[in-house]
């Protein structure tokens, strides 16, 4: 398995989905994944530091965990199949070790809240193929700016995307369509 981070996120401008873009340690591969506005918004929102007085849905696992006397231990990324994306959530209490079969949006946000490490396999890293905006390209416009709005851009700094989340309408995310 191969340490990854979230690099950014991003918008599919053919299906107008949020896509995370991991990217492996130390290198320069990435892994685009296509997940829904709700778990990209929470993504975003951790990324951003941004807390809520009450615990959001992603907050909850980890609590849930914690009360349990648990620690997520780290989220691996396993194969995709047809097109879906499977991931598995490592959690230890005491000398157990378990693993919880999980949407990789979900345990990415996860994740992030927990400092977790990510990991996805050489095989899927290899076979990913996306074109990533280069330094200067603009593939998201300010929110209030009267164009399309479609995420942050890659490379905000915190303070950057903590503004661009507090100017964003949640009308810009547009809706889930089962």
């Amino acid at each position: 398995m191969i340490k990854v981070r979230v690099q950014s996120l991003g918008l599919d401008q053919n299906t107008k989905s949020p896509v995370v873009i991991l990217q492996e340690d130390g290198g320069s591969r990435v892994l685009p994944i296509w997940i829904g506005p709700a778990e990209a918004s929470a993504i975003a929102m951790e990324l951003a530091g941004m807390k809520f007085p009450r615990p959001l849905t992603h907050d909850l696992f980890p609590l849930l965990i914690r009360g349990l006397g648990g620690t997520l231990t780290r989220v691996l990324i396993t194969r995709v199949h047809d097109n879906t994306y499977f991931a598995e959530l490592v959690i230890t209490r005491g000398d157990e070790m378990f693993t919880i079969d999980a949407r990789p949006s979900d345990s990415i946000a996860i994740a992030l809240r927990t400092r977790a490490d990510l990991f996805t396999t050489d095989d899927l890293l290899t076979n990913a193929s996306i074109e990533v905006p280069g330094p200067g390209e603009t593939a998201f416009p300010d929110p209030g700016s009267g164009e399309e709005a479609s995420g942050p851009q890659p490379g905000l700094s915190p303070e950057q995307l903590k503004e661009y989340l507090r100017k964003l309408d949640p009308e810009d995310l547009g809706r889930f369509n089962p």
